[in-house]
């Protein structure tokens, strides 16, 4: 790939001052940095960059407008680098356009490689990735959600379910697709056949309805979800805790 022209776009000079000392060594051509949004828009214009990596928070103008101006901009891919991780902000990122929204802090160099997904691929599908304080928190809030339905540890199911509520978080989109996407990408995790993982997942949303705690389900959403003689899915399962956790901020 030719050098990579980039735009930084954030309010602390210290942050972009690191990533442009990092995606030079790296052979990135950086064209400009800025606080401003208005700035930004304009040096967009004039550079059509081919990715622009921008907080939410600027001066003057915010990055959703910044977003807007881009639309009709067919060559500059946005990621959105932001502390902000409520889901309507998240969402509105996508909407707007934004190819992937990073939660700080983050890992720099698997922001390189989220710059490279992309500039490689034609696929419309936004991602959001967390850093590693943040993943800990969603595999805690996932372990006090299974506790809560009674999905135990010891099944293989445990793992894979997690897993796939992991990954419907980071991309929501993935749930259109869970025989095609989402098992086979556990399945290539743990060295197994999707249909296995899919058996698994089953086997553990069975335990848990089997172990009658479906009040605690109830509970667990804030609605009469199910009876005890209605199963979910394991599309529906995963939708449901992934939804539950991306609106309260996970």
């Amino acid at each position: 790939m030719k050098n990579i022209t980039v735009i930084l776009a954030d309010e602390e000079q210290n942050t972009m001052e690191e990533m442009k000392k990092s995606f030079e060594r790296d052979g990135y051509q950086v064209l400009a940095m800025t606080s401003d949004g208005e700035e930004l828009i304009d040096l967009i214009k004039i550079h059509t960059p081919d990715v622009v990596l921008m907080d939410i928070v600027l001066q003057k103008c915010d990055g959703f407008k910044v977003l807007e101006s881009l639309a009709g901009n067919k060559k500059t891919k946005v990621i959105v680098q932001s502390s902000l991780s409520i889901d309507g902000f998240i969402n509105k990122a996508i909407s707007l356009g934004a190819k992937y929204y990073c939660i700080k802090p983050f890992d720099i160099e698997t922001l390189k490689d989220r710059i490279h997904d992309v500039l490689n691929t034609d696929n419309k599908e936004t991602r959001v990735f967390f850093n590693a304080k943040t993943t800990n928190h969603i595999e805690e809030k996932i372990t006090n959600i299974f506790i809560t339905v009674g999905i135990p540890a010891h099944i293989k199911g445990y793992q894979f379910l997690r897993e796939a509520i992991k990954l419907a978080i980071a991309n929501p989109e993935i749930i259109n697709s869970i025989t095609k996407k989402l098992y086979p990408t556990i399945a290539e995790k743990y060295d197994t056949s999707a249909s296995k993982v899919e058996r698994a997942i089953r086997h553990a949303i069975e335990v848990a309805w089997n172990r009658g705690k479906i009040e605690n389900i109830n509970n667990l959403f804030g609605i009469k979800v199910y009876s005890s003689n209605e199963k979910p899915t394991n599309g529906e399962f995963i939708a449901l805790v992934a939804d539950k956790m991306l609106i309260e901020g996970a």
